[in-house]
């Protein structure tokens, strides 16, 4: 059976059934007037019968009958009963519709009225079964004489309710009529807004619609008109660090970074890097405004963090196969120059040669005694170094404090983590802010509750009232034009180490170098790792006003 007839079946059957409801219960109401009705008037007639002079006077006649007989019949004439019987105290008729049953005596108990009150409720008599009253007939000093009965045939009631049904019955077949038509319309309608689609293809675009948020890699966010979440699936939500309740039903400008509210308003079918926490994500949207009318829109991101730390790699891949290109020029000029002196005999200054090399080469870590416990910010700076040669800069550690070895353990994993990407990223940062000829320095402290960081240049500096607006998503010194799409894949990097910084506890400050240029200190709190030794703290670095809460 299909949708269509399936609704139009069960409307049509709650209309059936709400109209017939509704026709028994107007019946029974229309019944109960009839019959209250009735009784009003037959009480009325028998206390007046049982009220008049004549019919009291007449109780003292020898014939009584012949007095009560005319006014009962007349009486009930006029008032449209099937009956009023006057009897005496003994229950004799001394009325009666059929004149052989005067004298008779009454077929139904006199009790009631006899005993001074009325009785009202449907007997069965010598005319048949009829509703009816009886009241006493009391003489002057307030005796009862005899009865007044007065009633009528419950055949005569219910001709009458069906003579009146009909004035109810064709109301409620035109509602059942009209609310069948109405049925029939709000199917279409239905019909009309699910694209006439029927239940088991409905199922299926619900299954298939769930497999594909649900099983697809990207995150997939959807806004109506009035930018509140409507729908958010699971690797949307995976990738923000949130749950469904947290954004279904929210305002997203309420929940989301400001970064991914951006895309999404301003629409980005290209996609843009954006900061997500601490993941890198690239995020595309359809744009909330379309000719001027703001619409439903859906924000798609995808995980970029991995991409980006394998570009990373790439790049300083290349780096160090470039360093060792030059490290096997380098190495065979020298073995040139050695087997030269050799071959003019002067051994001497062939061995004054090689001590003066050493064995230091194009791929030796700057400050490697520093990192003694830390092979992996060791292979990082290896290639920092090596990608800073072939700019033509320096990469060095200052002297400081040597890392301490419980910094290998597994409790410090964590802390592990994000000294590389600190290092590494304000690494990056001042390589691409400085130019040929300059040098860089890192720097290291080691207090019993705080690991401390900086990074100096004598680059061009930061202009102070850039230090809070450097830690910005998407901001960047390297290019002016914000709808750059180069400047788009910029402005990570610090964002990334304020965020990882502050996820520690830490604090990261800007200020200007000693060196000239800019200096980045940070400050990453230890916690409950063996405490290190007591050390001095790092040469003053100048005024470091600026510390990102």
């Amino acid at each position: 059976m299909s949708l269509r007839v399936q609704l139009l079946l069960l409307q049509a059957l709650i209309v059936c059934a709400v109209v017939l409801v509704t026709g028994i219960v107007a019946a029974t109401l229309f019944e109960r007037q009839v019959r209250d009705a009735y009784l009003d008037r037959m009480i009325g007639v028998a206390q007046s019968v049982a009220t008049l002079p004549a019919i009291r006077d007449a109780y003292d006649d020898e014939d009584p009958a012949a007095v009560i007989q005319p006014i009962a019949e007349v009486i009930r004439e006029a008032s449209n009963v099937t009956y009023v019987v006057v009897t005496d105290a003994d229950g004799i008729r001394y009325s009666h519709p059929d004149e052989d049953r005067i004298g008779e005596q009454v077929s139904t108990d006199p009790s009631v009225p006899l005993s001074g009150k009325m009785f009202v409720g449907t007997e069965t008599g010598t005319l048949g079964e009829s509703w009816r009253a009886k009241v006493p007939v009391r003489s002057a000093d307030d005796e009862v004489i005899g009865t007044v009965s007065v009633g009528i045939l419950e055949s005569d009631l219910r001709d009458d309710f069906v003579g009146g049904l009909g004035a109810l019955v064709f109301p409620l077949i035109a509602s059942a009529v009209v609310g069948i038509f109405g049925a029939a319309w709000v199917t279409a309608v239905i019909r009309r807004r699910i694209y006439r689609l029927e239940p088991k293809e409905i199922a299926s675009l619900v299954g298939s619609r769930e497999t594909m948020l649900h099983g697809m890699s990207e995150g997939m966010i959807s806004v109506d008109e009035a930018g509140v979440i409507t729908l958010v699936n699971d690797a949307a939500l995976e990738l923000l660090g949130l749950d469904e309740d947290t954004l279904t039903g929210r305002v997203a400008a309420e929940v989301l970074d400001p970064s991914l509210v951006g895309v999404l308003q301003r629409g980005e079918p290209g996609g843009q890097l954006v900061l997500a926490g601490e993941r890198i994500l690239v995020a595309r949207s359809t744009g909330t405004e379309l000719e001027g009318t703001t619409v439903g829109a859906t924000l798609l991101v995808r995980d970029h963090t991995e991409l980006h730390q394998l570009l990373r790699e790439m790049d300083g891949a290349q780096s160090l196969t470039n360093g060792l290109r030059a490290q096997a020029h380098e190495f065979a000029n020298k073995l040139h120059v050695i087997s030269g002196l050799l071959e003019l005999g002067l051994i001497d200054d062939a061995r004054a040669f090689v001590e003066r090399t050493g064995t230091g080469g194009a791929l030796r870590v700057p400050g490697e005694e520093v990192l003694q416990e830390f092979p992996e910010l060791a292979a990082l700076l290896l290639v920092k170094a090596s990608h800073a040669r072939e700019l033509g800069m320096s990469v060095s550690i200052t002297p400081s404090d040597p890392l301490p070895a419980w910094l290998r353990s597994d409790a410090a994993l964590t802390l592990r983590g994000d000294l590389v990407t600190v290092v590494g990223n304000l690494l990056d940062n001042a390589l691409e802010a400085c130019s040929a000829g300059n040098r860089i320095q890192l720097g290291f402290a080691v207090e019993p509750t705080v690991l401390r960081v900086t990074v100096d240049d004598d680059g061009n500096g930061i202009p102070p009232d850039q230090y809070e607006r450097v830690f910005e998503e998407g901001v960047s010194s390297k290019v002016t034009d914000a709808d750059s799409p180069a400047l788009r894949r910029r402005g990570i990097g610090l964002a990334l180490v304020r965020r990882t910084v502050l996820r520690a506890g830490g604090t990261v400050t800007v200020g200007c170098s000693e060196l000239g240029g800019a200096v980045f200190a940070v400050s990453l709190p230890v916690g409950d790792l063996p405490s290190a030794p007591v050390v001095s703290e790092l040469p003053a670095v100048g005024d470091l006003p600026a510390v990102l809460k």
